[in-house]
């Protein structure tokens, strides 16, 4: 067949109407295995997606929060050279009340250090020597307390390490005073939250007008309490305060606002859990003075409990398929909805500019295919 045939046969081909024939079976067995997978379909939407997963709502899940913390409370310390009476100005660390904070469990002080020359601390992997040549004069470790001299001097009894220059004496157990504060776990945090979903305009906090600040939060009883004691965050959080006391840790409160705004807002409430985020937490920190002429310093290293304020939340809402096909007054939402413009030759008009203007109406549900 030619090239000319082919396409004649194509344009003729081109002029057919085409319809889809629809073809009744009648067989109760592939009727019953057809209705079941329309019922299998139907209850996938209806249980799944609309009732477990609510689809028909919109949803906004990072909303704005604020988070302003204060701690309450006195701890002391007792060591064979004194008794130390810790207020809030002095635990806490930073001050500024921020939704990441830590309190002083426990400090080591290695008091008086001056720049001088000094046996480095045997905790320092490498630097234990047997004469001077183990020492090379300028190195400087990255873990060390200083530069080497160059010299192997005696540490302590017959042990031996190299000299450096640094803050003397070097930061080791010999050279620490342990003390460990008494009272952390009656210590009260105050915990303020708001929320905000902007998309639906909708503020929520997790303080109440009625709320009374001599209080102890409680989830059945108080749940709008914002004072937590921090021995009853520890507990909740699965962590033992000896633990805390010997290294330090990372404790997380978290607040959770899963709020259906298509109910009355005292359905929206807090949801407060409490996590271990890490073993172990400390760091360092200097005071410097002047003595005789010379400049002193005491080192402090803090063993710390750091808290963590994690705010979640997801706030959900009626679409606007829903309003227009199932409210009472889908006729008044549909009015400020849709505008229809509508061309005629009687209804136009003239404006002060004298260009013509046509008449604008609302579309009701009943009127519009779309709606």
């Amino acid at each position: 067949m030619g090239d000319k045939e082919t396409c004649g046969l194509c344009w003729e081909d081109f002029w057919n109407y085409e319809t889809p024939k629809v073809v009744v079976v009648k067989n109760r067995n592939l009727g019953i295995i057809y209705r079941i997978i329309q019922l299998v379909i139907i209850m996938y939407f209806v249980v799944y997606v609309f009732i477990i997963e609510k689809s028909y709502q919109e949803r906004e899940s990072a909303p704005e929060s604020s988070v302003i913390t204060k701690v309450k409370g006195i701890a002391i310390t007792n060591s064979s050279l004194e008794r130390k009476i810790w207020d809030v100005a002095e635990y806490i660390k930073p001050p500024e009340g921020g939704d990441i904070f830590s309190i002083t469990v426990r400090t080591m002080t290695t008091p008086f250090q001056r720049l001088s020359t000094c046996p480095e601390s045997d905790d320092v992997p490498g630097s234990e020597c047997k004469s001077d040549l183990d020492c090379e004069a300028g190195e400087m470790d990255q873990l060390g307390n200083g530069i080497k001299t160059g010299r192997c001097v005696i540490f302590r009894d017959m042990n031996k390490t190299c000299e450096v220059e640094a803050w003397c004496p070097a930061e080791n157990e010999i050279n620490m005073r342990d003390s460990v504060l008494e009272g952390v776990q009656n210590l009260t945090l105050f915990i303020k939250n708001s929320i905000n979903f902007p998309r639906f305009g909708f503020s929520k906090g997790n303080i109440q007008k009625s709320s009374k600040l001599n209080c102890t939060f409680d989830e059945d009883t108080n749940l709008y309490c914002p004072i937590f004691p921090i021995g009853f965050i520890a507990e909740k959080a699965g962590e033992s305060f000896d633990n805390l006391r010997e290294k330090g840790g990372v404790l997380g409160v978290i607040i959770n606002w899963v709020c259906d705004l298509d109910k009355d807002a005292s359905e929206c409430n807090p949801q407060y859990s409490f996590r271990k985020l890490n073993s172990g937490y400390n760091f360092r920190h200097t005071k410097y003075f002047m003595e005789n002429g010379v400049e002193y310093r005491t080192l402090t290293k803090v063993f710390g409990l750091r808290i963590d304020i994690i705010v979640h939340g997801e706030g959900s809402f009626l679409c606007d398929w829903i309003l227009l096909t199932f409210m009472n007054k889908n006729d008044v939402y549909s009015e400020k909805k849709f505008e229809e413009v509508i061309k005629t030759g009687n209804t136009s008009t003239h404006n002060e500019n004298g260009t013509t203007e046509q008449e604008v109406r609302p579309v009701l549900p009943q009127n519009c295919k779309h709606c």
